[in-house]
């Protein structure tokens, strides 16, 4: 991987209040933390932490999510730096293509943009299902229809309405969360006036299993570290917002310390209030583990409150995806490597055209996983997952090429409004965490196919790059440091 020629960058204290292109920057730090939160939080969290605590034991999943929180710091350092030397939508495209190569920036566009046409369609598919709870009569499609109709008004008014949404999306999941950490935690502490039970496990006594403290040894908590990274992916969301944010300097840097400490608090504290309270036996995927807690402590109606949080949940995530679709697609408009439609922009500064063919892209997905589930859904499922670690490697790699060439033009790293902390560790151990976890994926059957199709996608891009761009590309880099 060799990076691009050199690019010089003044620092820039000041942001003007919109951009060049005409995007709105009309979000504050506020609306950036929440935008994360809501794409991390979902269903990996509510669904899927039950399995991860049977496979690696209560300790074992805390201590995953404490290594899965630690990466998303790492990434999240490199991010901010990059956020605010390039303060443009589509940020990821934007920070390999002009630190790496063209064809890197390109490649991680379309790798992210599948990654989350995947995702919307399968947000609408479970929370369609979720919704028969309560409405047996209605078919899946209906519904499916309905969300995706909702999520495409938020996104089509404006990216301050979009901000808002997703705030109090956001918000509600969080409550959750919290209420979840609070009554949980006082049970563990002997307090439960709800419940009649009697038998409620104290403190910590579940964490001491009858196979030990890793009851399918250490090996688990591993193989479980390389699925809790997926479950953090979202947290970059900050970055594709960063070209429609108030005062970037300011704001994203805040932003990126909120966001990684309120997942730690968040992830770890709601594990380990699951793990201590219900027999590490006894989790799965059968019930979301947000139920059987609530359930434990004696607060009423918990099922059907939490298949209300799991549907926020998963339009929250749906809502973030489709934004960020969006974007991924205007950013490579405006580069010149998508159709020039794409790029065209509302009186509000909304690019409708590529927020369609996002959409579309979404329900696309979702007829896939009913007509062709084995094969065509496959790959694109495959796909989605191997993208979220590459992104991470992206920014990570763009991070340490554009702080080397930065420095080498003689650029004052004291001057720059955010920068990442003991450089080049952060940015070597962050890809070189990332990597790993890709090597890991072929040593489980249950993922190896991510390998397999997303190698595959990323040779096609790079082809198809090269076939299109490439003279193209090769003459730009004779323009360095253009935005």
């Amino acid at each position: 991987m060799e990076p691009s020629l050199p690019v010089q960058l003044e620092p820039q204290p000041t942001i003007p209040p919109s951009t060049d292109s005409g995007l709105r920057r009309s979000m504050g730090a506020r609306h950036l933390v929440m935008i994360a939160m809501g794409g991390v939080i979902g269903s990996g969290l509510f669904l899927s932490s039950g399995y991860t605590i049977s496979q690696a034991g209560p300790l074992g999943a805390v201590i995953a999510y404490l290594i899965g929180a630690f990466v998303v710091y790492l990434v999240m350092a490199c991010l901010g730096e990059l956020a605010i030397a390039y303060p443009v939508s589509g940020a990821f495209h934007i920070y390999a293509a002009r630190s790496i190569g063209p064809a890197t920036g390109f490649t991680t566009a379309w790798l992210y943009w599948l990654c989350w046409a995947v995702a919307i369609g399968s947000e609408f598919t479970a929370s369609g299902l979720l919704m028969q709870r309560w409405f047996p009569g209605v078919d899946v499609w209906v519904w499916c229809v309905i969300f995706a109709s909702v999520l495409f008004g938020f996104n089509a008014i404006s990216s301050k309405f979009f901000g808002e949404s997703e705030f109090w999306f956001a918000i509600v999941k969080v409550g959750a969360i919290v209420v979840l950490i609070v009554f949980g935690g006082a049970a563990l502490f002997g307090f439960h006036p709800l419940s009649e039970a009697a038998n409620h496990p104290s403190m910590f006594e579940n964490f001491n299993t009858s196979g030990g403290l890793f009851p399918n040894g250490f090996t688990g908590v591993l193989v479980t570290a390389l699925a809790v990274f997926y479950a953090f992916s979202g947290s970059e969301l900050i970055g594709v917002a960063a070209g429609e944010t108030a005062d970037p300097a300011t704001s994203i840097p805040k932003a990126m310390r909120s966001t990684v400490i309120r997942l730690l608090i968040f992830f770890v504290g709601a594990i380990a209030v699951i793990a201590a309270t219900i027999p590490f036996e006894q989790v799965g995927l059968d019930e979301s583990p947000f139920v059987t807690v609530f359930s434990s402590i004696g607060i009423p109606y918990a099922a059907d409150i939490m298949n209300f949080v799991i549907i926020t949940a998963l339009l929250s995530a749906g809502n973030s995806g489709l934004f960020s679709c969006a974007r991924m697609l205007y950013s490579l408009a405006d580069e010149g490597h998508a159709p020039r439609a794409l790029k065209k922009l509302t009186r509000r500064g909304i690019p409708m055209t590529a927020l369609s063919v996002s959409m579309l892209g979404g329900l696309a997905s979702l007829i896939s996983s009913v007509v062709a589930p084995e094969t065509v859904y496959l790959a694109l499922v495959s796909v989605a997952g191997f993208a979220v670690v590459g992104v991470w490697m992206s920014i990570t790699a763009s991070h340490f090429f554009h702080r080397r060439s930065f420095v080498k033009n003689g650029g004052d790293v004291a001057a720059l409004p955010y920068k990442a902390p003991l450089f080049p560790l952060v940015p070597i151990l962050a890809f070189s965490l990332c990597l790993i976890s890709l090597i890991g994926i072929a040593y489980d059957p249950n993922q190896v196919a991510a390998l397999y199709f997303g190698f595959t996608f990323v040779g096609a891009c790079y082809a198809f790059f090269y076939f299109k761009y490439g003279r193209k590309a090769r003459a730009g880099k004779a323009r360095p440091g253009q935005l």
